[in-house]
């Protein structure tokens, strides 16, 4: 039997900590590795990434190439067939309210919920959404469960 007492912990080597601002023969004693004078040799100094000493920095110089669409995206939620059925009884509605009542969708989603078709649905339940996959639709239409795109 393992005892307590008897425990290593196996996962990682110890990392010897240096310690500094313990005298010169130390190595790393007067200055404590911070250089002589100028800013980072002064308490509180925080490096900013990127810059290069007043020097126009790099990420400046680079010309901008290309286009990218994160600026006009619209976020959308994505809600499965099994989420639902997990999630509802029969006869309930299910659209951004009743979603967000129970703490399935974000607050804000410009471009709403979009139904998706993993899992089964075997609950009769309304279904308004602004968007369906063209699985999720022919599954809903197969069990002929009610369905409407809302804008």
């Amino acid at each position: 039997m393992v005892k307590l007492s008897e425990l290593k912990n196996t996962s990682r080597p110890k990392v010897k900590v240096q310690r500094v601002g313990r005298g010169v023969g130390s190595g790393r004693g007067k200055t404590s590795g911070r250089g002589e004078k100028g800013d980072g040799s002064r308490s509180g100094y925080k490096r900013r990434y990127g810059y290069e000493g007043g020097q126009v920095p790099l990420y400046r110089k680079l010309p901008i190439r290309g286009f990218t669409r994160g600026r006009f995206e619209k976020p959308s939620q994505a809600i499965t067939l099994a989420l639902i059925e997990t999630y509802f009884q029969d006869g309930e509605v299910v659209n951004m309210a009743s979603l967000r009542e129970k703490g399935l969708v974000h607050r804000r989603l410009p471009a709403g919920i979009k139904i998706l078709s993993n899992g089964e649905l075997t609950k009769k339940v309304t279904i308004e959404a602004n968007a369906f996959s063209q699985a999720a639709a022919e599954k809903l239409q197969a069990k002929k469960i009610s369905f409407t795109i809302v804008e």
